[in-house]
């Protein structure tokens, strides 16, 4: 586990060693600037954070999937650093107990959702922006499961998307994996980034020429600050700045994080269940769990969860997750599926105090949010995070390239000040 002994001035402070922070930090390392990352959790990564829960199952409890994979830098990262990159097709449109969810009823399902994408893409030429609800066609009896792939998308119901922002984020429909875990590449990436470990930030004064930055284990200064975490902090203002930097609260305010969490089953009879299927019922409601069935052929259940269904079982407490997806299975297999699954993990994003949410949904009208949380302020401090991504938002590799986004205008600025880099 990286760690760095706390310093009292360095050149640039990185806050958050999250994808976006150790994204910024690997830019930097050939600048000859001195570079801090720090770190609020006992580890990197953010986000992005694998646990081995048997010997043979890794849990990715954050990001699972490298999504727009061929547009994706972290698939290149994981070949730089030997990391197999897994290209099986997702399993998320297909169905593995037809009588579950027929296949009739999964194309009509289909033609319903790509008739609301095709409003979607209508309704965002215009000026005006609305939410994403008010493109569902009054009556579709396809409303509802509609409304639950946004939970899964974007962490929240439609009522809450811009529909600017929907069609904004970009997707090439190719998604891959890694064995090992999207974590475990992540934290193999920041492995020499410079990080102080369990540190919390309070304040960044940067009233003065030197930044100073108020934080858990004490004070030091930078010329520069490259701010990672995730909008919920900076919105209930966990960081405060000084002055105050209103602009960029509001901005944060209005781009939530959404809440999307997951389950790890333990299935001790895998006979009959195929490696890499799905599970969802034609069910009208939005309310409702998705389940990826013995992922990598490992002999488990992956439940996930999305919007104010997801945070519910949150705030109902520990094992609410797996209990609920157990249920679930077992109204669509029939109850003696129940004796053969058994809780591994899951994850309570919206309940950890260092992220407050998955990932940033903007709300209807405020899609040009991303831009006013990303621009730096004075030269001085820079803004980085999936949120502040323009199209690749809601992911792990949007995180990192807006960190590195926001180290090279750094160094820009420095440049441009007429202060030394190499």
């Amino acid at each position: 586990m990286p760690s760095s002994r706390f310093p009292s001035s360095v050149d640039i402070a990185i806050i958050g060693a999250g994808a976006a922070g150790l994204g910024a930090a690997r830019t930097l390392e050939t600048s000859g600037l001195s570079v801090i990352v720090l770190e609020a959790r006992d580890r990197i990564g953010g986000r992005a954070w694998t646990r081995m829960v048997t010997p043979e199952i890794a849990f990715d409890v954050g990001c699972g999937w490298l999504h727009s994979a061929d547009e994706n830098s972290f698939a290149g990262i994981a070949g730089q650093l030997g990391i197999g990159v897994d290209k099986t097709h997702p399993p998320w449109s297909e169905a593995s107990f037809g009588d579950v969810f027929p296949k009739r009823e999964r194309a009509a399902f289909g033609k319903a959702l790509e008739a609301f994408y095709e409003r979607v893409w209508r309704a965002a030429k215009k000026k005006t922006d609305v939410a994403a609800a008010t493109l569902l066609e009054p009556g579709n009896r396809w409303n509802p499961m509609i409304d639950a792939v946004s939970t899964y998308v974007n962490g929240a119901e439609l009522d809450r998307v811009s529909v600017h922002d929907l069609e904004a984020y970009r997707d090439t429909g190719i998604n891959w994996r890694i064995r090992e875990g999207y974590g475990t590449l992540i934290a193999a990436y920041g492995a020499p980034c410079p990080v102080v470990l369990n540190c919390v930030v309070e304040l960044i004064d940067h009233a003065e020429r030197q930044i100073k930055i108020n934080t858990s284990l004490g004070t030091l200064s930078a010329g520069q600050v490259i701010v990672t975490v995730p909008t919920n902090l900076i919105a209930d203002e966990a960081i405060r700045f000084a002055p105050a930097l209103p602009d960029k609260v509001e901005a944060a305010s209005h781009l939530p994080l959404g809440v999307d969490d997951k389950v790890m089953l333990k299935l001790s009879d895998p006979n009959g269940f195929p490696a890499d299927g799905n599970l969802r019922a034609a069910t009208m409601r939005s309310a409702m769990g998705t389940y990826h069935l013995r992922p990598f052929g490992d002999d488990c259940i992956e439940g996930f969860f999305g919007g104010r269904y997801a945070r519910a079982l949150e705030d109902a407490g520990e094992g609410a997750f797996a209990a609920q997806a157990i249920d679930e299975i077992a109204d669509l297999l029939g109850n003696d599926i129940r004796r053969k699954l058994s809780p591994l993990a899951e994850s309570r994003w919206a309940h950890d105090p260092f992220a407050r949410g998955a990932y940033s949904h903007a709300l209807p009208g405020y899609a040009g949010a991303r831009a006013v949380l990303a621009a730096p302020v004075d030269g001085r401090l820079f803004f980085a995070g999936e949120a502040t991504s323009p199209q690749f938002f809601s992911t792990a590799h949007g995180a990192r390239d807006s960190g590195e986004r926001a180290a090279r205008q750094a160094i820009d600025c420095r440049s441009k000040a007429g202060l030394q880099t190499n």
